[in-house]
């Protein structure tokens, strides 16, 4: 029992620091599966996790997304923002396409390139807001950037973080763009792992309870950490990250 919380404690760790720093998630629930055999891993406990972080988003903007209502050209943009991904991950993962992908080698090469990539997006000068710049053209652009989310390593927040300031917003609101369009991701990620449980037998039990506890306080804390983080430095601490894992597993792969 002991093993076991410890493990949905690491899952739950990596899943809400991951999921909104440019770092990709997936890519980090991939490596450690693979590295470690993990008894508690399993597809419940996946849709878990994505849970916890999804309400820690929910609960973190709940004044904005209650303001929405106020502000349907925002909603509508959120909506339009992330169509292009919700039907290519419907795609992907209908047609059994995705798992093609959920290997190391992938996850090492787009973990070392877009990295490099998000380096020279935020080298990009400041000029834009939400309020004024967020419009059909820019969350079209992040929106079909946001697909390539679907590959393993490439990191939705990194992705979108990086499509946003190619245009020229700063990076507070870049992340506000990419935390909003995290919403209909996760969402969408949650009903497709519970469309395939409904497939098996599920049971229910505590592990299930403490990875979505424990998931939202990772990803509450991580969202409030990072926020303020950004508002005060670049990015480049998250490149180097990314740089240094991708060239690891590529000396693992190759050498």
């Amino acid at each position: 029992m002991f093993q076991d919380f410890i493990e949905i404690l690491i899952l739950s760790a990596i899943q809400g620091i991951s999921e909104f720093l440019p770092i990709s998630s997936s890519a980090h629930l991939i490596l450690i599966s693979s590295f470690y055999n993990l008894k508690t891993s399993s597809l419940l406990i996946d849709i878990s996790l994505h849970l916890g972080s999804l309400f820690a988003i929910i609960i973190y903007f709940r004044k904005d997304l209650f303001n929405l209502r106020h502000n349907l050209k925002l909603l509508n943009l959120i909506i339009i923002g992330s169509l292009p991904l919700i039907i290519f991950g419907y795609i992907l993962y209908s047609t059994d396409l995705i798992n093609f992908l959920r290997n190391i080698e992938v996850i090492a090469f787009t973990t070392l390139f877009f990295g490099i990539i998000l380096f020279f997006a935020d080298q990009r000068k400041i000029d834009k807001n939400i309020s004024s710049n967020l419009n059909m053209r820019t969350v079209i652009f992040i929106g079909m950037f946001q697909i390539l989310a679907l590959i393993p390593g490439v990191s939705r927040a990194g992705i979108t973080m990086t499509a946003a300031r190619f245009l020229k917003f700063n990076r507070v609101d870049s992340s506000k763009i990419s935390f909003l369009l995290s919403i209909p991701a996760l969402t969408g990620a949650s009903f497709l792992g519970l469309k395939d449980a409904m497939n098996h037998s599920i049971e229910i039990n505590y592990l299930i309870i403490f990875a979505v506890i424990f998931s939202f306080v990772f990803s509450y804390t991580t969202i409030k950490f990072f926020l303020s983080y950004i508002d005060r430095f670049s990015l480049n601490v998250f490149v180097i990250y990314r740089i240094l894992i991708g060239l690891f597993l590529i000396k693992i792969i190759y050498f």
